[in-house]
């Protein structure tokens, strides 16, 4: 369904208790994101929190799609699966032979609802410039949040930036944050991989200035849409129409004509970037792969202009150690896109599961339909190919048979034990390297790293190899006690998953010099019942590895597979154990040049104030703060982790 603007969306999760309103003055600079901290890793994601009192002439809207519910309000749909499989029919009627003229009128009016889609540049002014202000525009009049304690500044979170490419006049939509330096000075933080950093370059090229406008509010599909990974020039206004059912209706801006944005959007930032600038140095973030971020240079983005409307609600989120609102609208992106990577990239996918542990490209869990050996490997290849999956880093390839009643990849121990019982890790784990994300701070080097595949599908007799064992013996040893007592430098052990049978170990362990981990690797897997193990996940000794979601978590942002993997055989050769180094990296004992970041954590002082002024919020029982439980992980209290 559209809605006519942001706030009839804030109507319908008030109407469905999905909202809570606060009228106690909350600060933005780090209050609201501490409450929101502690509201979102509420089960099931907690309520969307509207702030009335912050201090500025606007309220604040905090978690709005942080939960499923308000995630399928957001989208008018009762599942998220309804989206993907409106996609998936549209496409076998488009795909489908036509022979007849019956056939084909059956079309028209599926392409008539193409059209409704496209989105309309109308004449005139929108509501979002009922309010103009071009005579010295000042963006610290808005209440633009900071986050984090260690993060540079405020910070403008949820922008949907509208840029065109200047010889194509082909317009993107994305989302990229923004660092508030002055009342009209602003970096953007666009990556290279981005279409926005694209046209950047463009306009280089052509020594010009390059327009650029910011929405904020109107229809929630517009924030979802900036997000979505869609193809290069494919308009993210158009999947936005498909998504509400009714076409955006765009208006020029005020001072940059050249760029539309939505009517009903609450907020319009204009301006430009300049190439003949020089770059900002933009950062620290506290960013969603619960690290911060460390500084880098960025363009800066002048502002030109500030609309808004009348009674404007100003949108924002944080992201932080998992999980976080992102989290739901990376699951909406894993539903609804499930049916365009089937129908034109990878056929045999049957379904796919991106734990919140792994934050988006980190891990994702795949089920393939397989016909033929080497089938895993091929979806491996086609998937790091496929748009942002090429950030991917783990990747988990299982299979069943058509007769087999299919295991759900949400039930994550099932889906492990069907994995390993299928996997040889001496022969079935694969290794490459390539583009990563630039927030990916285990690689070697900026925005390139190691990938990895377990391929646990069912394997055809052409995949196996002579002189390795599958099945794992069933003598009922087992390593676990001799692990504890025999290493002074391990400091947990969690054999859950092995007392589930799932052949994996998660080892707390205290680093001390160069080659550590792969010493204590060897020596482990030579113990007594170690070939019952078939991995070994390595975690730093400040993480909890008896805690499985924090564990995951860490490990799989400290991981670099194709650097970090050891092999080893058993004491009895045909067996072998994988052991993955999830440890931080440093210049003494691994060689590693960059700085390596801090988990994110709010300071004391905030959250002493937010604990004082609780029952004044009207939000609820008393949430401690999440940040206390990772307190002692941290290395030193600045962004840059000081692990000496």
């Amino acid at each position: 369904m559209a809605y006519k603007n942001q706030q009839e969306f804030i109507q319908a999760i008030e109407a469905a208790g999905e909202l809570v309103r606060v009228k106690t003055y909350v600060d933005p600079k780090l209050e609201i994101a501490e409450i929101t901290d502690r509201m979102s890793k509420e089960p099931g994601g907690g309520k969307a929190i509207l702030f009335e009192n912050t201090g500025y002439d606007f309220p604040v809207l905090m978690n709005a799609y942080g939960s499923e519910k308000r995630m399928c309000l957001a989208l008018g749909v009762q599942q998220l699966d309804d989206v993907a499989r409106d996609i998936e029919e549209l496409f076998k009627l488009l795909s489908s032979p036509k022979d007849g003229i019956i056939d084909k009128l059956k079309l028209l009016p599926k392409l008539g609802a193409f059209a409704s889609w496209m989105p309309k540049v109308k004449k005139g002014r929108g509501a979002c410039q009922e309010v103009v202000i071009t005579d010295a525009p000042d963006i610290t009049k808005l209440p633009v949040i900071t986050c984090w304690p260690q993060d540079g500044g405020p910070f403008v979170t949820l922008p949907i930036i509208n840029t065109k490419d200047p010889n194509t006049h082909i317009r993107n939509v994305g989302m990229y944050r923004m660092q508030v330096f002055g009342p009209q000075l602003t970096a953007m933080h666009w990556h290279k991989h981005k279409v926005s950093a694209k046209h950047f370059n463009e306009y280089k090229k052509l020594n010009k200035r390059m327009p650029v406008a910011v929405a904020l509010g109107g229809d929630p599909a517009y924030a979802y849409s900036a997000t979505a990974p869609l193809p290069e020039n494919v308009d993210e206004y158009m999947l936005a129409g498909f998504l509400r059912k009714k076409k955006v209706e765009l208006v020029k801006c005020i001072t940059q004509p050249d760029i539309e944005v939505p009517a009903d959007a609450d907020f319009i930032i204009e301006g430009y970037v300049d190439p003949n600038d020089d770059l900002l140095w933009e950062g620290p973030f506290g960013d969603h792969t619960g690290y911060y971020s460390l500084p880098d240079w960025y363009p800066k983005f002048h502002i030109t202009a500030i609309t808004h409307k009348k009674d404007p609600v100003y949108p924002a989120t944080i992201v932080g150690i998992p999980p976080q609102e992102d989290a739901w609208l990376g699951k909406a992106t894993e539903r609804i896109f499930l049916a365009p990577i089937k129908m034109t990239l990878v056929p045999e996918i049957e379904d796919m599961e991106m734990p919140v542990e792994g934050v988006f490209h980190n891990l994702v869990n795949t089920r393939i339909q397989k016909d033929y050996a080497g089938q895993g490997q091929k979806v491996m290849n086609a998937m790091w190919g496929a748009g942002q999956m090429m950030f991917n880093k783990i990747l988990v390839l299982t299979s069943q048979t058509r007769e087999e009643k299919k295991v759900p990849l949400t039930d994550y121990k099932a889906a492990a034990r069907e994995v390993f019982k299928n996997l040889n890790p001496a022969t079935d784990v694969y290794f490459s390297q390539g583009p990563m994300d630039v927030l990916d701070h285990s690689c070697s080097k900026l925005g390139f790293g190691g990938k990895m595949c377990i391929d646990g599908t069912l394997k055809f007799e052409e995949e196996t190899r002579e002189g390795y064992l599958y099945e794992l013996p069933d003598d009922g040893t087992t390593p676990v006690a001799a692990i504890r007592e025999g290493f002074t430098e391990v400091h947990q052990v969690n054999d859950r998953l092995f007392n589930n049978g799932i052949p994996v170990l998660i080892i707390s362990i205290r680093k001390n010099r160069k080659g550590h981990v792969k010493a204590l690797h060897e020596a482990i897997v030579q113990l007594p019942g170690m070939e019952r193990i078939k991995m070994i996940l390595y975690v730093e000794h400040t993480v909890n590895a008896n805690d499985l979601p924090l564990a995951l978590w860490r490990f799989c942002n400290n991981l670099d597979p194709a650097r970090d993997h050891l092999l080893s055989a058993t004491s009895k050769e045909a067996y072998f154990c994988l052991g993955l180094d999830g440890t931080i990296k440093t210049k003494a004992f691994d060689d590693f040049q960059r700085d390596w970041p801090n988990i994110i954590v709010a300071d004391d002082a905030t959250i002493k104030s937010v604990d004082e002024k609780w029952n004044a919020l009207g939000i609820g029982k008393f949430i401690p703060s999440p940040s206390l439980k990772y307190k002692d992980q941290m290395y030193g209290q600045e962004a840059v982790a000081n692990v000496e």
